[in-house]
């Protein structure tokens, strides 16, 4: 696991199976049992904390990682591999988290 991943994951209700993407640091998935995710849904707002996802990044539809959205789940709720990110969409999702919690200067 490393961050950056995109990963199938059982998520608490009300959210279910769903892809996720992983962003905690490398080292967490090495020491941690909890992690942390951004859900990825087909609901596309079209806002800041939100990164575009689609065919080029391994998912079969077009879809959006919501950084709005950040939860900590079990390493155990990570199910299956999907497929990873490449450098220039881990800058967007960088960047969507800043503004998601306010840390942009």
């Amino acid at each position: 696991m490393r961050r950056g991943e995109i990963w199938w994951a059982d998520l608490p209700p009300p959210t279910g199976h769903r892809p996720v993407v992983l962003i905690s640091r490398d080292e967490a998935y090495i020491y941690r049992e909890f992690v942390t995710v951004a859900p990825v849904s087909r609901r596309f707002r079209g806002i800041r904390a939100e990164v575009s996802l689609g065919q080029e990044d391994g998912l079969p539809t077009s879809c959006a990682a919501n950084l709005d959205s950040l939860t900590t789940v079990p390493k155990s709720s990570l199910q299956r591999h999907i497929a990873s990110l490449d450098t220039e969409k881990l800058q967007a999702v960088d960047s969507a988290i800043r503004f998601a919690l306010g840390l942009e200067t």
